[in-house]
């Protein structure tokens, strides 16, 4: 279970640089991975204030011949809304001005996730609405909370690889990553407290 440290409790939240201490995992045909562990300083604070401020959606949708309950619950930022805390905007600018030359664009648009405990989960996809279908792209998530492990695999199935995202720390899925690769966040039986998934992504990008 995740135990913060006084200072990360009271400290506001702040983005450490990014290239300092990132790290790329290249996963072939022009997918990569960076990850950046601790990046975010005073994580804790913002988890608490996104976990009771968030209007949380649940969701529900179609499968087979059934409406079922979307296991996790959402909230979902155009790039024109007004997000629910003023560090998502300074992460979002930390990214946009670090990745815009490898991107050609910036990051606008904020996804959150909040899996309340082991029992919800994400299944194995690519973000493929829009763009990113045919494009190269870049999706970049801040992980809050109990640690999950985020696994990738090949698209159309294989091996798979647990990258992890702890408290604070970045993940940036980019080139072919969304094309080439699916990534899940499994059910898990193991006592674990709630997690954020904080999602960054480029216009038209889903």
């Amino acid at each position: 279970m995740l135990q913060p440290t006084l200072l990360d409790s009271v400290q506001e939240p702040t983005p450490g640089p990014l290239g300092q201490g990132s790290r790329r995992l290249s996963l072939g045909e022009g997918a990569w991975v960076d990850l950046r562990l601790g990046w975010l300083a005073g994580a804790e604070s913002l988890f608490e204030a996104l976990l009771t401020d968030v209007d949380w959606r649940a969701e529900r949708r179609r499968m087979y011949d059934a409406l079922v309950d979307v296991p996790r619950l959402t909230r979902y930022y155009a790039a024109e809304d007004e997000l629910p805390h003023p560090a998502l905007a300074v992460c979002r600018q930390a990214l946009s001005a670090h990745y815009r030359r490898e991107l050609g664009e910036d990051f606008v648009t904020v996804g959150l996730c909040l899996y309340r405990d082991g029992r919800d989960s994400v299944a194995w996809h690519g973000d493929r609405t829009g763009r990113s279908a045919t494009e190269d792209t870049m999706v970049a998530i801040l992980a809050l909370g109990d640690p999950r492990p985020l696994l990738l695999r090949p698209h159309g199935g294989g091996p798979s690889r647990a990258v992890p995202a702890g408290h604070g720390d970045l993940l940036v899925m980019g080139g072919s990553c969304q094309r080439t690769w699916d990534h899940c966040i499994p059910k898990t039986r193991r006592p674990v407290g709630p997690r954020i998934s904080v999602q960054f992504r480029p216009a038209g990008v889903r």
